[in-house]
């Protein structure tokens, strides 16, 4: 399993912030009832917010998915009950459905752009503004489910890589005493034998434990000389 692009956990970091950096002004920009002091001062900081926080979802959508499909090829059935990133995987189960829809904005707002291809230039950059706006606003809830679930993707596949990395080296070792093992001359191995010799002839043999050795035909030789004397 290979280690992920940073880019899905820079992308859920730059959400939480665009968000972040809103949330810190925008009670002030408002009166004690929660009313904005000055509606497009305040609708102008939103828009900006939300400009941020897409330009960080599309990042996630380039990346995500590969580093969700790592992860769900390397987690076991327990890692889904209890362990580490448990809690981590459990919150990933609505990312489907996230990273779906926000594709499909994304290709709407490409749709989009190449039916404006042939607008005159002031007309399109104001369509550009407004759609942008329209996509970024609609995209910001998205973006929200992300930066929530993009944690969780990078803590689980950390996790997964690092747990791979520490078993390829006990793999490895096992490979290599199984290669030893069976290894001619390895210890508590004996020697193979050596080859067996030539079967000889059958029937050659067979002529040679019929036929009288030479001895004995020296001896008949004498015998026979001794008797004609």
């Amino acid at each position: 399993m290979a280690a992920a692009s940073p880019a899905p956990a820079s992308a859920a970091a730059g959400i939480n912030e665009a968000c972040d950096a809103w949330d810190a002004v925008s009670d002030s920009l408002c009166d004690a009832d929660g009313w904005p002091l000055d509606d497009e001062l305040y609708a102008d900081g939103r828009v900006e917010r939300d400009a941020a926080a897409w330009k960080h979802a599309e990042v996630f959508l380039d990346h995500g998915p590969e580093v969700l499909a790592g992860v769900r090829a390397g987690a076991d059935g327990p890692d889904y009950v209890e362990g580490p990133i448990s809690d981590d995987l459990c919150r990933l189960r609505g990312i489907d459905t996230t990273l779906a829809r926000a594709h499909q904005l994304r290709h709407e707002w490409d749709q989009v752009m190449a039916l404006m291809d042939g607008s005159q230039p002031g007309s399109l950059q104001l369509y550009q503004e407004r759609a942008g706006e329209h996509r970024n606003s609609e995209g910001r809830h998205y973006a929200h489910e992300l930066s929530y679930q993009g944690p969780a993707l990078v803590r689980a596949n950390e996790y997964l890589v690092g747990r791979a990395e520490a078993q390829r080296p006990a793999q490895t070792e096992r490979a290599r005493v199984a290669l030893t093992r069976f290894t001619p001359g390895a210890r508590g191995i004996p020697p193979a034998s050596p080859p067996a010799p030539p079967v000889a002839n059958p029937a050659a043999l067979a002529r040679t434990a019929d036929a009288p050795s030479l001895t004995l035909k020296l001896l008949w030789i004498v015998k026979l000389r001794s008797r004609c004397r």
